[in-house]
């Protein structure tokens, strides 16, 4: 002797096919300088009204170091 229960199943296929999706650029590159080989970009966040900047070194396998930044009032 079986029960069957019968239960709504969600369309999530109907949800997928109107899903938006909204790209936008998470920073704005503001400027660039080069001194002695060292080069740096300066990138600007308008969510967090925060300026980055980004430095290169001379080598061409050193990292790339972003962890200066700061917040404008």
């Amino acid at each position: 002797d079986s029960t069957s229960v019968d239960a709504p199943v969600p369309d999530y296929a109907g949800a997928l096919a109107q899903s938006r999706i909204d790209v936008r650029p998470a920073v704005t590159p503001m400027g660039t300088s080069s001194s002695n080989g060292v080069s740096f970009a300066w990138f600007f966040d308008a969510n967090s009204r925060t300026v980055h900047v980004c430095r290169a070194g001379q080598n061409p396998g050193a990292p790339l170091d972003c962890r200066a930044a700061t917040t404008l009032p």
